[in-house]
C-alpha cells in the first residue's frame, strides 16, 4: 500500500483519540453499523480530501464499513494530526498522504497520490481534489459518478465552475445542509476557532474589542462566542442583508478601514481573498492579533504585510510577529491558515457528527442516484437532512411532537381558513 505520513509509530495514540471521538458521533455509528450490514458503497472507488483529524478518521471508518475503497489526502497542510494519519495507515490500511506543515509541492503531491487510484467518487473539503482534477487529471472524468463538497469555501468555487458550465460531473454541496452550515459553521467555528486563538495567544477575550470579518455562518458563531467571552464585537460585511442582521444582533458594523484602528483581535471568514489588506495593517494598533477562520489563507494579504515590515520572528507557537516600518508589531496567528485546526484541534466531534453523516449518506446518494444527475451542484435531499436531525435529536434523549391527522390536513388544504 502506497503511504505518505509522518511516522507510523504514532499510530497508538491516534487509536485513543479516535476512540474518544467517536464516543460523541453516535449518529455516524448508526449509520456506519447499517453500512457494515449493506454495503452500500461496495465497488467504489473513493477520493478524499478532508483535513485529517480524529473526526476525519471517524468518516473513513464509515466509508470503508459500507464496502468502499477510500484514498485520503490532507485539504490544508497546517490541519493535519500526524497520529489520526498514522492510526489509519496501520489499523485500516488506508492509503493516507498527510503531513502537518507539508509544503506546497507536496500537499498537490498527495493530492495526485489520491487521484493515481482513480476514485469514482469524491470527497472535498475547499474543491481542491475536483478543481484538480478539472485542470490536470481529466483523463479520470469519465469514471467518476459524483462528489461532495464540505465547506462554504468549496461550494463557491464549484457553483462558479458550473455557472460558466466547465463542471464535468455532479456535486453534492453538503455545506448546505441544515444539518451541516446551522451547527458546524456555527457552533463548531464559533467554539474551536475562539479555542485556537485562545491556545495561540493566551490572551485574554474579555474587555477587548474583535473584529469578525464577514457575517455567514461561520462569522455569526464566532461573533457569538467572542461577545459570550465579554468581547466588544464588530462585524465587517459587504453584504447589507447580514450586516443589517449583525446590527441587529447587537454588534457594532463597520468598514474594516475603520475597525483595523480600534481592534485588538481580528478574524476574517469570509470565502473571499485580501479582506484584510496593508493599507489596514498600517493602521493596527501596535500588537494587534490577526488570523483567519476561512478555509484558504488568501483571506489575509500575506504578501502585503511582509513588504510593509522590516523584520519577522516566532515569538510563540503559532504566532508571527511582523515589526513595521513604524516600529508597531502586527501578531499573525497560525501563518494564516485556518487557526482552528493550525492552533487547536477543530470541531467538537459532536458537531462534527452531524456534517460528516451528512458526506457519508450523500455518498452512498450518488451511488444510486449519480447517473441520473446533470452536471451541476445539488443541495443535500431534505430527507437526508431530517433523518439526521432526528438521529442526533434520539441520541441525545431529546422528544419531539407529531402532527396529528387534523394537523397534516390543515397544513395539506387550501380550503380551511380562518
Amino acid at each position: 500500500m502506497d503511504f505518505d505520513i509522518k511516522d507510523i509509530n504514532l499510530a497508538e495514540e491516534g487509536k485513543l483519540s479516535v476512540e474518544w471521538a467517536n464516543k460523541s458521533m453516535p449518529v455516524l455509528n448508526t449509520i456506519k453499523e447499517r453500512f457494515q450490514k449493506e454495503k452500500p458503497l461496495k465497488g467504489v472507488r473513493l477520493g478524499t480530501c478532508l483535513h485529517v483529524t480524529t473526526e476525519t478518521a471517524s468518516l473513513v471508518e464509515t466509508l470503508k464499513a459500507g464496502g468502499a475503497e477510500v484514498s485520503l489526502c490532507a485539504s490544508n497542510p497546517l490541519s493535519t494530526q500526524d497520529y489520526v494519519a498514522a492510526y489509519l495507515v496501520k489499523y485500516h490500511d488506508i492509503p493516507v498522504h498527510a503531513i502537518n506543515g507539508e509544503d506546497t509541492d507536496t500537499y498537490y503531491k498527495h493530492i495526485y497520490s489520491v487521484l493515481d487510484a482513480r476514485p469514482t467518487v469524491t470527497m472535498d473539503d475547499g474543491a481542491d481534489l475536483v478543481s484538480t482534477i478539472h485542470s490536470k487529471r481529466q483523463d479520470l472524468i469519465e469514471e467518476i459518478i459524483g462528489g461532495t463538497e464540505e465547506t462554504t469555501t468549496g461550494v463557491i468555487r464549484l457553483k462558479a465552475m458550473a455557472d460558466k458550465g466547465v463542471l464535468r460531473f455532479p456535486l453534492i454541496a453538503v455545506n448546505d445542509a441544515a444539518t451541516k452550515h446551522m451547527f458546524d459553521n456555527r457552533y463548531g467555528t464559533g467554539q474551536s476557532t475562539i479555542d485556537g486563538i485562545i491556545r495561540a495567544t493566551n490572551r485574554l477575550i474579555a474587555g477587548s474589542v474583535f473584529v469578525v470579518c464577514g457575517y455567514g455562518w461561520c462569522s455569526k458563531g464566532l461573533a457569538m462566542r467572542a461577545s459570550g467571552m465579554g468581547a466588544n464585537v464588530i462585524v465587517t460585511e459587504v453584504d447589507p442583508l447580514p450586516a443589517l442582521e449583525a446590527v441587529m444582533d447587537g454588534y457594532r458594523v463597520m468598514p474594516i478601514a475603520d475597525a483595523a484602528e480600534i481592534g485588538d483581535f481580528f478574524c476574517t471568514l469570509t470565502g473571499d481573498m485580501n479582506v484584510i489588506r496593508k493599507e489596514h495593517f498600517l493602521k493596527m494598533k501596535d500588537g494587534a492579533i490577526v488570523s483567519n477562520s476561512g478555509h484558504f489563507n488568501v483571506e489575509l494579504d500575506i504578501e502585503g504585510l511582509k513588504e510593509i515590515s522590516t523584520g519577522t520572528r516566532k515569538i510563540r507557537d503559532h504566532i508571527d510577529e511582523y515589526t513595521l516600518s513604524d516600529g508597531k508589531k502586527i501578531c499573525l496567528l497560525g501563518e494564516g491558515r485556518l487557526v482552528n485546526l493550525a492552533a487547536a484541534e477543530g470541531h467538537p466531534s459532536s458537531v462534527m457528527d452531524m456534517s460528516f453523516a451528512n458526506q457519508a449518506l450523500a455518498a452512498e446518494y450518488l451511488v444510486k442516484n449519480g447517473k441520473n444527475l446533470e452536471n451541476k451542484v445539488y443541495g443535500v435531499s431534505e430527507d437526508i437532512d431530517k433523518e439526521i436531525a432526528r438521529l442526533k435529536l434520539e441520541s441525545m434523549g431529546v422528544r419531539i411532537d407529531t402532527l396529528t391527522e387534523e394537523q397534516e390536513k390543515y397544513l395539506n388544504s387550501w380550503e380551511m381558513g380562518t
